[in-house]
């Protein structure tokens, strides 16, 4: 079962909550007694990320939005 968490105690300890999550807890978030979303983990097929391009290795520190979409 879910924890039941503030929205402003997880606006307050975002950090916190993020690290549960990534270890496999979950959250229901209520504003005003009412819940409002829910917070779970990834599955393992929603974690898979595929690297299109990596623009750190263009330029150091990435190239700006701006500059890649007056390319385009």
């Amino acid at each position: 079962m879910a924890d039941i968490i503030g929205v402003k105690e997880l606006r307050t300890h975002l950090e916190k909550y993020i690290s549960q999550v990534e270890k496999g807890g979950s959250f229901t978030v209520v504003r005003r007694s009412k819940p409002v979303f829910k917070i779970t983990p990834l599955s393992q097929e929603e974690s898979l990320w595929e690297t299109v391009i990596d623009f750190t290795q263009i330029k150091k520190g990435g190239v700006p939005m701006s500059e890649v979409l007056s390319r385009l």
